[in-house]
């Protein structure tokens, strides 16, 4: 478990819940506690002692349910006193023991199996904010690390704002989760586009269709997740909408930068589907020219092996009809009657060849 307690122009981090009280909310700022599902379930009362202390009320139990689930979708929920956010993460990574069994035996390859898609539980307070991680959570250290970072005097210097609220603060947090999954669309078209030139290559053949079919299903299944995280952060956008209206400039501001990183987050999880979708498509594609080509191929070969057979069928006519049993036939005891039939057999094989040749039967198909 990680607190911290953000401060306009300071970040400070605290190791137990129980120096936290409601005097460390008497002035500007509010308190950011992060925790594992363990330490939820181990700690239960502890934080919903620390909670009802710092903002006169505690998490319902139903939520606390929703919190410990290792397999809720990403969804958004509400209270007169706090709004809960369940966002699925999409970040490359080992997972823990909770991961979802459909992430656990996702197939297909290596990059596909390792995208972890564990749920990440948000508590936003007025003053509080509560997300609740899978065991040795990346994207949480990744975080905590930036935001202490960006409470130093160079990051202030470079004009690096703290987030302003809790709300803020789990935004961009979400932000860096879609954004971690953003980053892994260069591993995942390399792979797909390896395949594409597999199935399309004439001199290959492509057998790995199990670990296609299933790169097809987890992109699916990421499709999926996407969808819902979409609609998620969607209801959000509604609900700041029917909050109370600020009654000062800052709170106004603060209100209309709220609004527009949550449209930010919109459009980098709008990104994250169309290039699931897109790569959905291309992987599609590919199968079908597979089979186009492989159609045309066998139609050049069938066009090939009838034009030479159609080649040799007079031949075959000549010879039987010189192996007729009769005595008297035309040539057959002439001294050079052979080789006019053979002449004759090779001249009409030239003419018939050069025929099929002119009228492209026998040509290679270019590629």
């Amino acid at each position: 478990m990680r607190i911290f307690k953000i401060e306009p122009g300071s970040v400070s981090e605290s190791i137990a819940l129980t120096n936290l009280s409601s005097a460390a909310l008497a002035s500007s700022g509010y308190i950011w506690i992060s925790c594992t599902r363990h330490d939820l379930e181990v700690q239960q009362t502890a934080i919903q002692a620390t909670l009802l202390t710092l903002c006169s009320t505690q998490l319902v139990d139903l939520h606390v349910s929703d919190l410990l689930n290792h397999q809720l979708p990403s969804h958004y929920d509400y209270t007169s006193k706090y709004d809960l956010l369940v966002f699925r993460r999409l970040a490359a990574g080992n997972g823990d023991s909770s991961t979802d069994a459909a992430g656990a035996s996702r197939g297909g390859p290596p990059i596909l199996r390792r995208i972890d898609t564990s749920p990440v539980g948000f508590a936003v307070f007025d003053r509080v904010l509560l997300t609740v991680h899978p065991v040795d959570c990346s994207v949480r250290d990744a975080y905590a690390t930036k935001l202490l970072q960006s409470a130093s005097a160079e990051s202030r210097a470079a004009g690096v704002r703290l987030p302003t609220s809790p709300a803020d603060l789990m935004l961009r947090i979400v932000n860096q989760m879609v954004d971690g999954y953003l980053a892994l669309r260069r591993e995942l078209t390399h792979q797909l586009d390896h395949w594409q030139s597999a199935l399309l290559s004439p001199k290959a053949r492509f057998n790995n269709w199990g670990a296609l079919l299933d790169a097809r299903l987890a992109l699916h299944q990421l499709d999926e997740i996407c969808e819902e995280q979409r609609s998620c952060i969607q209801d959000w956008i509604e609900a700041v909408k029917t909050w109370p209206d600020p009654q000062t400039p800052t709170e106004e501001r603060e209100r209309e930068l709220l609004q527009i990183r949550s449209r930010d987050v919109l459009e980098h999880i709008e990104r994250v589907v169309h290039h699931v979708r897109r790569l959905e498509q291309s992987a599609e594609t590919a199968v079908q020219m597979h089979f186009n080509v492989q159609g045309n191929r066998t139609n050049d070969i069938m066009r090939t092996l009838t034009a030479l057979t159609a080649i040799f069928l007079p031949l075959n006519l000549i010879a039987a009809i010189f192996g007729m049993n009769f005595e008297f036939i035309p040539l057959l005891h002439l001294h050079n009657g052979f080789w006019w039939a053979m002449g004759s057999m090779v001249m009409i094989a030239l003419v018939l060849g050069l025929f099929f040749w002119r009228k492209r039967y026998l040509a290679r198909t270019s590629r």
